[in-house]
């Protein structure tokens, strides 16, 4: 493994440990040269399947590209990057459960909103006026009030529930 602070090959693991529920192995190294630590994790390389765009291109799954899209529409929100690791995770998780070689960018999308919207409701709308391409306010007003409208009836259930 490559050193990040000085580019040398030669270092020495120190910890490893597992984590995300032994699908991935944590490495903390230190560097031979520079004796500074750094820390790796170690996945199962599985079959991603390639993502057909929009216009028909093909190109590989990008876990970065989600997680980018992610931290975009959480800027400024409170949402750890452990919560948004873990996003990525079950939308990799989700397009390989499906066993497609190709897959629409669409259900990346999809997946995508679905994780932000139980995540963060205003990092969602934020994603979803892009993702959607909101022509105008209407589109934006609608998208809230259905939230709105979802955090009421979750209140409404939740107060049914209650004795009086």
């Amino acid at each position: 493994m490559r050193c990040p602070y000085c580019n040398q090959l030669e270092d020495k693991v120190i910890d490893s440990r597992t984590a995300r529920e032994g699908e991935v192995i944590r490495r903390r190294r230190e560097c031979r040269a520079c004796k500074r630590r750094f820390t790796t994790y170690e996945r199962v390389e599985e079959t991603l399947p390639v993502v057909v765009k929009k216009d028909n291109r093909r190109e590989a799954f990008d876990r970065s590209k989600i997680m980018a899209g992610l931290k975009k529409a959480c800027e400024k929100r409170p949402v750890s990057s452990a919560a948004l690791e873990a996003a990525v995770d079950r939308i990799e998780k989700r397009m390989q459960d499906l066993g497609e070689s190709e897959i629409p960018a669409r259900l990346i999308g999809e997946a995508v909103m679905k994780e932000l919207h139980d995540l963060d409701q205003v990092a969602y709308v934020r994603f979803a006026s892009v993702y959607r391409e909101f022509k105008d306010i209407d589109q934006f007003m609608e998208t809230i009030r259905s939230l709105a409208q979802e955090r009421q009836g979750v209140r409404q259930d939740h107060s049914a529930g209650r004795p009086g």
